[in-house]
């Protein structure tokens, strides 16, 4: 039986008005990803990718089409109800990390639980549960500048997690960091995607899509193609 469709995208257009111009960042797109899919979204520099993924994470609205996320058209949402289901189906994690320098991680984490009304031991309880799930369980009291680029793109892992969003939507995850500790945070994304996560990846790196079970690529505005992942890099190992 299929999963049920956490996002649904039909004919989604975005144009900008740059001076006299009109750029067509998107074009007419049309997708769906269902509960527990793995997706990498590629695509050069002015495909559209970058566009697509502030639609999905609800940071800008359509010019045209619908976008249903969970039930929900977003495409006519004004920004206070953006900002509210953002927080509570969008979970966050970008290249530079976007982590609070003076603060621990513990509170890094709890932050979007602030936001969404949750009490203070409830949240720090749920805080340290998310940050030993991705291996910083004896780092709670640790400040962003005491760890290392692989761990405090954990800790901003962590706190995209911690409100239970219905996607993990990651921007470039292993851009700041190295070969190896770059696998490591993939490593990490196959084992929340086995745990039943849904994941849309955006990357412009062959290597990193290829760990997807899914990538759609962008051209032009359009999707050029949207092609199943027959060789997950990660997936090649027997699931233990």
């Amino acid at each position: 039986m299929d999963k049920k469709k956490v996002i649904e995208i039909s004919e989604l257009t975005k144009i900008y008005q740059m001076g006299e111009t009109l750029v067509h960042a998107l074009a007419g797109v049309s997708f769906d990803v269902r509960e527990n899919e793995y997706i990498a979204i590629m695509g050069p520099s002015g495909s559209g990718k970058s566009t697509l993924m502030n639609m999905i994470g609800c940071l800008d609205t359509p010019t045209a089409g619908d976008y249903i996320l969970n039930g929900n058209n977003v495409s006519t949402m004004d920004d206070a109800e953006l900002a509210e289901i953002r927080n509570r189906e969008i979970g966050f994690v970008f290249q530079t990390f976007n982590l609070l320098p003076r603060t621990s991680c513990m509170a890094n984490v709890e932050l979007p639980l602030i936001y969404a009304g949750m009490k203070s031991s409830e949240r720090k309880e749920r805080a340290v549960e998310v940050l030993t799930k991705v291996g910083l369980g004896d780092r709670v009291d640790h400040k962003p500048n005491e760890l290392s680029g692989g761990q405090r793109q954990r800790v901003a892992i962590a706190r995209a997690l911690v409100n239970n969003p219905s996607i993990l939507l990651a921007d470039e995850p292993t851009g700041n960091l190295d070969t190896k500790t770059g696998e490591e945070i993939m490593e990490l994304f196959e084992e929340l995607y086995r745990q039943g996560n849904t994941i849309i990846l955006v990357t412009h790196e062959n290597e990193i899509a290829e760990h997807a079970r899914r990538i759609v690529r962008l051209r032009d505005g359009l999707i050029e193609s949207d092609e199943k992942v027959e060789n997950p890099v990660l997936a090649r190992e027997a699931v233990s």
